[in-house]
């Protein structure tokens, strides 16, 4: 069975009419279809938050200190950076829940910048989100419990060979995306287990270090010399937040899959607002801890902070440690991975990509298609690059749509004043958003200029020419209506009913 979306788009490279977005008003014509197959809402409260918890706390807590330490120079200012970009983080949490209740589809950010500024937009931020900084986030988290199993299994003192890593964590990504395949009940069932495994093994570093606390260590915690040689370049912050925002990443994982929670408009924003605190106090409890053992010196010599710590205090119990890493980093990567394919999902559904992304399994009812493309980019990403070049390169085109998104916030109140708005965010919080997306863009561009921002440029722009030739310009490709049917049968897949409008 082959459907295009209702609003009569197809996707690059395929036969049809290209056409604008629907209006965020319009009605739905033929609401009622033969077929009933769509994804189905099945993500309530609990799950919602242990999905936040999942997606936040993964491997950016055992890297992340390193960073930013090494940026801000002294131990107070790296713990005033990680607070701060918990406040940040819960100022985008905000926007994206009104945002969420707004625009109640599948696709979060696509969803929000197309209806806000328009097809082009749309089909960039979409483009960056499939190509770049999805499967850069999935990259990312899959080399961190790479790099953690192999030192686990691999003997001896030396750095585990590359190899090693690389296939750890291709094997992860494969076996996570088979997880996500086969249901997102499964899939958001084991993030409620794994969430808590990780909260439990981050607990064990909180309580040791509060033990130490008792005992006196606070020598490098003291307010007097704590801020000593903090670093006085104000762009040299960029970085710093760079590690720092990774850590706290994850918070907008709902809103990409908005047509599968309960009652979104209400889960949304409770949900950001019970994780978020919750995941900072957690974070700043365990840069505390480090602190009360390893002086900043050792923390920075440290590859991995976390072990070195466990060494330090746990004795013979210091391998709970790199098992707790793994485990909260598969958490994140099943977080990460339910989430990311949603996006392929919607922009195919809005001709924005291929049409068979758009399509979910007639058995497991998941997008498999758009689950299986962003796992494969995902492993190319771990063959290509390493940790520094992922995270330059798609951090650098994050912040770029994570600012128009914020100010998404104000051109749909105006756009579409009538529309109801559970969740309403004061004025401001989008504008402060906005301008510390402009001082991420701009600082390490400035501060420290590599050519992992050029390749993004370069892939930004080949999304456009995409755009220009087959969105806009309705080009098409002889053999992709017959590649379409040909996936649609292996995978046993067909178009969701759901309208990719949206309507009161």
């Amino acid at each position: 069975m082959t459907v295009t979306a209702r609003n009569g788009r197809k996707g690059p490279g395929e036969t049809g009419s290209g056409g604008s977005s629907d209006s965020l008003n319009s009605s739905v014509e033929n609401e009622s279809m033969e077929s009933t197959v769509q994804l189905k809402r099945e993500v309530g409260l609990v799950r919602a938050v242990s999905l936040i918890v999942g997606a936040m706390i993964g491997s950016g807590i055992f890297i992340s200190p390193k960073g930013v330490l090494l940026s801000a120079n002294s131990v107070g200012m790296s713990l005033v950076v990680w607070f701060l970009c918990a406040v940040i983080s819960a100022l985008g949490g905000m926007c994206f829940a009104e945002l969420g209740a707004v625009v109640p589809l599948a696709g979060g950010q696509y969803q929000y910048v197309l209806h806000a500024y328009g097809n082009l937009p749309g089909f960039m931020v979409a483009w960056s989100l499939v190509v770049i900084m999805k499967p850069g986030s999935v990259a990312l988290t899959a080399i961190t419990l790479g790099t953690y199993i192999s030192d686990y299994v691999i003997a001896g003192d030396c750095a585990p060979p590359r190899e090693a890593v690389q296939l750890f964590a291709i094997l992860t990504v494969m076996l996570i995306a088979f997880i996500n395949c086969v249901g997102v009940r499964l899939a958001s069932g084991l993030s409620v287990v794994f969430s808590g495994a990780k909260v439990i093994a981050l607990m064990v570093i909180i309580i040791a270090g509060l033990v130490k606390v008792s005992q006196g260590h606070t020598e490098y915690l003291d307010p007097s010399v704590s801020f000593e040689g903090s670093s006085t370049q104000f762009l040299g912050y960029g970085l710093a937040f760079y590690y720092g925002f990774w850590a706290y990443g994850g918070w907008e994982i709902l809103n990409s899959i908005t047509e599968e929670l309960r009652n979104p408009s209400r889960n949304i924003p409770l949900a950001i607002g019970i994780a978020i605190p919750v995941v900072t106090t957690i974070y700043l409890l365990t840069n505390i801890a480090y602190f009360t053992t390893l002086s900043p010196t050792e923390l920075l010599a440290s590859s991995a902070v976390a072990v070195t710590f466990a060494e330090r205090t746990l004795g013979s119990m210091a391998w709970v440690i790199p098992l707790g890493v793994c485990i909260s980093t598969f958490g994140h990567l099943l977080g990460s991975i339910l989430a990311a394919p949603r996006t392929a999902f919607a922009a195919g559904r809005e001709g924005h990509m291929l049409k068979v992304l758009s399509m979910i399994n007639v058995k497991r009812y998941t997008p498999l298609p758009a689950i299986v493309l962003q796992a494969t980019i995902s492993i190319v990403f771990i063959l290509l690059g390493d940790f520094k070049s992922i995270l330059i390169f798609s951090g650098f085109v994050n912040y770029i749509f994570d600012g128009a998104t914020f100010m998404a916030v104000l051109i749909l109140r105006r756009k579409y004043p009538d529309k109801p708005r559970p969740f309403r965010v004061n004025i401001l919080i989008p504008i402060i958003a906005t301008v510390v997306c402009v001082f991420m863009i701009l600082a390490p561009l400035i501060s420290d200029p590599t050519w992992e921002y050029l390749y993004a440029f370069v892939v930004m722009a080949i999304g456009l020419l995409v755009y220009l030739v087959f969105v806009w310009g309705k080009r098409q490709l002889p053999f992709m209506n017959h590649t379409t049917l040909f996936l649609q049968k292996f995978l046993l897949v067909t178009t969701s009913t759901e309208d990719s409008s949206i309507h009161e």
